[in-house]
């Protein structure tokens, strides 16, 4: 395990695998090094080809936080891995990790390449921009209150897992690891902001920048890669069949091989 520290002081806890081209990889929320064996699978595959940096975002895992809170903290958190990385990465992002990356970009952060799989923007209407407002309003009352379970429940059941597979999911060794990061659950929300995809932003984003989806992930996913992709210029888009959001690794390895070689 290797450590860097960021511009606050906060000390991000990383692995470090391969030889080559850095690339850093950022996860969306809930995911971390001691629970996340997928980007971990992703992690190996890449190393066969690049140097990559996988770490724990802040208040998770191995890495330690600091307070206030900010997106900006986060986009400090990534230009430090960078620096880490001889001044310059590709970036892969994944949910909302992916909105991370595209705020990091649009900082001018040293991103030679940006790829991104379904940042879980939602848009479209009022009743989305309702949902996402209510969905702020409980989380923060939550966490508020301590009750960092429910917390973690009405972020799955918000995200679509069933109600009874989450109460199942509670009984399991598990679940005390997603409770000791549910209050980064506020930092991931934050970067959401009222979920609308911000096609101004994004219009200025100049990087190459590759925007993956799943074939068999849901319709406003669907919408928020073409949106995305269409408000980024020259912006590349990919659907993996039969994938979710939960992509397989070895599906999506090719895809970033491919691109950051390119």
């Amino acid at each position: 395990m290797n450590q860097v520290i960021s511009k606050d002081g906060t000390a991000l806890a990383f692995d470090r695998l391969g030889k080559g081209s850095a690339i850093i990889l950022v996860g969306g929320a809930f995911q971390h090094r001691a629970i996340d064996p997928r980007t971990a699978q992703l992690a190996a595959l890449l190393a066969r080809h690049f140097t990559v940096f996988h770490y724990d975002r802040r208040g998770r895992g191995e890495s330690s936080d600091t307070q206030p809170y900010a997106v900006e903290r986060e986009v400090e958190d990534l230009d430090a891995l960078i620096k880490e990385a001889s001044g310059s990465a590709c970036v892969f992002g994944m949910s909302s990790g992916a909105v991370l990356a595209l705020e990091a970009v649009a900082h001018g952060l040293a991103v030679r390449k940006l790829a991104l799989y379904e940042p879980p923007f939602n848009p479209g209407d009022d009743h989305a921009r309702q949902a996402s407002e209510r969905y702020t309003r409980q989380l923060t009352s939550l966490l508020t209150e301590g009750r960092r379970g429910d917390a973690v429940a009405l972020a799955m059941t918000t995200w679509g897992a069933p109600a009874e597979v989450v109460a199942g999911m509670r009984q399991t060794p598990i679940w005390s690891r997603f409770e000791s990061v549910a209050p980064t659950l506020a930092y991931d929300d934050a970067i959401m902001g009222d979920g609308s995809v911000p096609t101004e932003r994004l219009a200025s984003i100049t990087v190459p920048t590759l925007v993956i989806g799943g074939g068999a992930s849901p319709a406003f996913m669907h919408n928020a890669v073409q949106e995305v992709a269409h408000a980024i210029p020259h912006a590349k888009r990919c659907t993996l069949e039969d994938q979710t959001h939960d992509v397989a690794p070895e599906v999506l390895a090719p895809v970033l091989v491919q691109f950051f070689h390119a």
